[in-house]
């Protein structure tokens, strides 16, 4: 059974990771998708609210499930016995980052593939922290995020 284990901050979450995690449930028999604390950032939205913002929108998704994780990525991946970190690539500027991370997880733990996809060209461009920029400032950012997600920005933007 192949598993795929999605890393990422998820602040918010949006139609491009959708896009990726749907994609990834056709090729793996189980995606993961780990929602990091991420220390090192100041998230918009806690650990818990990020990770129900994603169960919320993937419920519908049979193989695949939502957990919050505060360790090392590769530990993690390794608890939940997974195969294969799933990353995307919207642009080559992204790539030189990836490859370090990959390179540096392979470095921990040679077993463990990472697996790149790339987001459908709507998507390419987003970013999280793009979203929270534009809606900060009281843009409409509905076509890019899950309604639920966009109700939750305006919660916290007040917009």
């Amino acid at each position: 059974m192949a598993t795929a284990f999605y890393p990422g901050t998820f602040d918010p979450v949006t139609l491009g990771h959708v896009d990726l995690i749907r994609r990834a449930a056709k090729l793996f028999d189980e995606v993961i998708v780990g929602v990091a604390g991420n220390r090192d950032k100041s998230p918009l939205f806690t650990l818990e609210e990020r990770v129900s913002l994603l169960e919320q929108v993937v419920g519908g998704m049979e193989n695949v499930r939502v957990i919050g994780f505060n360790n090392l990525l590769i530990d993690c991946v390794r608890e939940q016995n997974a195969d294969t970190i799933l990353r995307g690539l919207r642009a080559v500027s992204d790539f030189e980052y990836e490859f370090q991370l990959a390179a540096m997880n392979r470095h921990l733990d040679p077993g463990i593939e990472t697996t790149f996809l790339t987001p459908a060209e709507s998507y390419a461009f987003l970013s999280s922290t793009l979203i929270k920029e534009v809606a900060s400032l009281g843009g409409d950012v509905s076509e890019f995020v899950p309604p639920k997600v966009m109700k939750a920005l305006k919660r916290v933007y007040g917009k």
